[in-house]
């Protein structure tokens, strides 16, 4: 089994999570090109709480921390990272018709700033 040290951890945990938020969102048929603007869709999305936000958010900017300035990985609570991944299969599975029409009525009628 390949263990991941060093930065690699943080990155691979950070896509693993992320990847699986993205996945959520192509199945609502939302492409997003912007991490932040994915994280966001997040509030709009059942079944997230709000530390599940912070936590992607967090390991987001940790990823760009010790990709693009070089700064000492922080440890990555792996427990965390399966709990996210497993929280996106849960709502993978069981998100309605219904529901993924709420959601882009919803991204439909949002205010730009």
């Amino acid at each position: 089994m390949l263990r991941l040290t060093g930065k690699w951890r943080t990155i691979t945990a950070y896509y693993a999570c992320y990847d699986c938020l993205y996945a959520i969102l192509q199945k609502i048929g939302i492409k997003s090109e912007i991490h932040d603007c994915s994280i966001e869709m997040m509030n709009l999305i059942g079944g997230f709480s709000d530390s599940d936000r912070d936590f992607l958010g967090g390991l987001k900017n940790d990823r760009i921390d010790v990709q693009y300035y070089l700064k000492q990985p922080k440890d990555v609570d792996t427990k965390k990272v399966k709990e996210f991944i497993l929280t996106c299969k849960i709502i993978i599975a069981s998100i309605t018709e219904d529901q993924i029409k709420g959601i882009r009525a919803r991204v439909v009628n949002v205010n730009p700033i």
